[in-house]
């Protein structure tokens, strides 16, 4: 919910319009938390149409597979390698992370998998893995708010103790989508 509201503190500060509903009630209950967030003229819902995302933050692969029919043709994905086991899932046995991240390699051209472990342990601190998935979806252009205006809103919105962690995290998405933009 945090990289939802710091989006949207970015966009409104640029004057963007912007609209947005999320889901808060669920993550008590152990499921899933998403956010719909509209940026730009002409808006009227905070909700997204299916086929109408131009990016999604995928802060989990199975989620993110479940969101998958909100993905434009060639709309952009960010996703976590990690996979976090929803109760459910663990009750039922559980699911393939990875299998979820390659069904995703073959459903999305415009895909970038962040290897977590390797964010994580850079940074210094799992806390900092929104920030981290920011950093590399402020690169892909999608969201109309660049790392340096994402670090203003957060520079606002978090207590002061989190913002140099907070700032190695938005660097590092910064690299992590540099090195894949050169492996393409």
């Amino acid at each position: 919910m945090l990289a939802s509201k710091l989006i949207s503190a970015a966009a409104m500060e640029k004057g963007m319009p912007v609209m947005s509903a999320e889901t808060i009630g669920m993550a008590q209950r152990g499921g899933s938390v998403f956010s719909h967030l509209r940026i730009g003229e002409g808006v009227f819902s905070p909700m997204i149409p299916l086929g109408g995302a131009d990016l999604i933050i995928g802060f989990e692969p199975g989620e993110a597979v479940r969101m998958l029919p909100y993905l434009k043709t060639d709309g952009q994905m960010v996703v976590s390698a990690r996979p976090v086991m929803p109760v459910t899932a663990a009750l039922s046995g559980g699911y393939d992370g990875a299998a979820m991240v390659d069904f995703l390699r073959g459903q999305v051209k415009r895909l970038v998998v962040v290897d977590t472990e390797a964010a994580i342990a850079e940074v210094g601190s799992a806390k900092a893995l929104n920030i981290i998935l920011l950093g590399v979806a402020a690169r892909t252009g999608a969201i109309g708010v660049t790392a340096a205006e994402l670090e203003q809103a957060m520079l606002k919105k978090v207590a002061p103790r989190f913002h140099e962690l907070n700032r190695r995290a938005l660097a590092c998405g910064e690299a992590i989508w540099r090195a894949a933009e050169s492996g393409r």
